[in-house]
């Protein structure tokens, strides 16, 4: 694995000074200690620095393939995902509206009534058909929405890497996981969701 400059200053100082606080590490890089969170989550799932409650961190200088990979990026998409917010094709643009504030999420997915994806409208979507005007109330859905096959999707085995990997590349915040060999839509997968995974699991180690 590749570290970043900034990482590569945390291990230098750690080695210089260990054990050390994350406090004092922050300090001497001039950085809040949350704003470094994920630097040091990164750090010490990677093996790099061991980390004990009230002590500080220390330099291990070793990577642990099963942490970083089985533990963390092999992780099938199932396990961590969400439960999407589904609507009709025949849903008006205004209840669209409505569903997507309610549940607070970032898209909507279209599925017809076995719950078969058809389509996916994002928040910008629906901004740019208020702005575009026109009667929401009489606008349905499926005229606004981004229809398969140009739809990236998941499916629950993947793994999160995979869906990472796709999140970026494809520059969406969210996909929609179907089931194998299916366009049944089972969960969804966002970029929030993911951050939140890797910060979880660092904390878990940082926290042992």
């Amino acid at each position: 694995m590749e570290f970043t400059k900034r990482q590569r200053e945390i291990i230098a100082i750690v080695k210089r000074e260990e054990p050390i606080s994350g406090a004092k590490i922050a300090a001497r890089l001039n950085l809040t200690r949350p704003t470094l969170r994920n630097d040091f989550s990164i750090l010490t799932m990677t093996g790099m620095l061991d980390a004990k409650p009230k002590v500080g961190y220390f330099y291990a200088g070793q990577h642990v393939p099963s942490l970083s990979f089985a533990t963390l990026y092999e992780t099938p998409v199932a396990a961590i995902m969400l439960q999407p917010v589904l609507i009709q094709a025949t849903t008006t643009v205004q209840d669209a509206v409505t569903s997507l504030f309610m549940n607070d999420v970032g898209s909507l997915y279209v599925t017809d009534a076995n719950q078969q994806l058809q389509g996916i409208i994002s928040r910008k979507d629906l901004l740019r058909s208020t702005i575009n005007g026109g009667d929401l109330s009489r606008n349905f859905a499926s005229l606004i929405m981004t229809r398969m096959p140009n739809v990236v999707t998941t499916i629950p085995s993947a793994r999160v890497l995979d869906a990472g990997y796709l999140l970026k590349e494809h520059q969406v915040d969210s996909l929609p996981v179907l089931a194998a060999d299916t366009q049944k839509v089972v969960g969804k997968i966002t970029k929030t969701r993911l951050m939140t995974y890797f910060i979880e699991q660092g904390l878990k180690i940082e926290q042992d």
